[in-house]
């Protein structure tokens, strides 16, 4: 068995029926505790893993045997950093459970009904998160924070889900880290190549791996933002 003490992940999402969309599917890259590639990029549809797992176990031996790593491959703790929402608007929420409305709306940009907490702070005129609710990555998304609850379901602090043993997932966002750390693909992993979703998931696995080693180098979430949103995880500093 080849075990390793702390491994970070990056999973680049795809929609739960990607499997012949060219543009856009699941992509994995796995690091070790230094950073550096384990096994090899992969990328396809996750939905029969995430289906056919029955346990967190289960789900990261599959993505560990996608990823070419040998067989019994384990680890002492795996971060998962996620480019994906995992979470949808507190304000959404409480509109379709509880008819409770916003009495004061925004322009798109500000409307707590398409955007999160942690999706306003980052938008600027210039650059606006994308929106599980608007912009037509609700199939991503539902995909991931399914996920996330069968794998991570416990909330070990605010922006981080555990399975209460191995395993922690995050988000993150690859194009708001590119705005955060100039240059940041060539900080990921050398030599790095192939598809733009290998390329996000390699973004992904450099913050997984500042999360495991380095956190304090990932903007933290403030006191007041909503625990039931989750946090983007990104880098505060322009260098690693």
């Amino acid at each position: 068995m080849s075990e390793h003490s702390t491994i970070a992940v990056g999973w680049d999402v795809g929609g739960w029926n990607c499997d012949n969309n060219r543009d856009s599917r699941d992509a994995l890259v796995i690091v070790d505790a230094h950073g550096e590639l384990l096994g090899q990029p992969w990328r396809g549809n996750l939905r029969h893993v995430i289906n056919e797992a029955a346990s967190t176990a289960e789900f990261l031996a599959k993505i560990f045997d996608h990823c070419r790593l040998a067989n019994g491959f384990s680890a002492n703790s795996v971060t998962i950093a996620i480019d994906a929402p995992l979470c949808f608007p507190a304000s959404l929420i409480a509109l379709l459970t509880e008819g409770r409305i916003e009495r004061s709306l925004g322009d798109s940009a500000t409307n707590p009904y398409l955007y999160r907490f942690t999706e306003r702070r980052l938008a600027t005129p210039q650059n606006v998160p994308l929106s599980a609710v608007k912009d037509m990555i609700g199939s991503q998304s539902s995909k991931a924070i399914h996920a996330r609850a069968k794998f991570a379901p416990t909330i070990q602090s605010l922006g981080v889900w555990s399975d209460g043993g191995t395993a922690r997932f995050i988000e993150t966002y690859p194009a708001a880290c590119r705005r955060r750390t100039a240059g940041i693909e060539e900080l990921v992993l050398s030599g790095l190549t192939g598809h733009n979703d290998i390329i996000d998931a390699g973004v992904c696995a450099l913050i997984a791996h500042r999360f495991a080693t380095a956190p304090r180098t990932l903007e933290p979430p403030p006191a007041e933002a909503p625990a039931i949103e989750g946090w983007i995880w990104l880098p505060t500093d322009r260098t690693v």
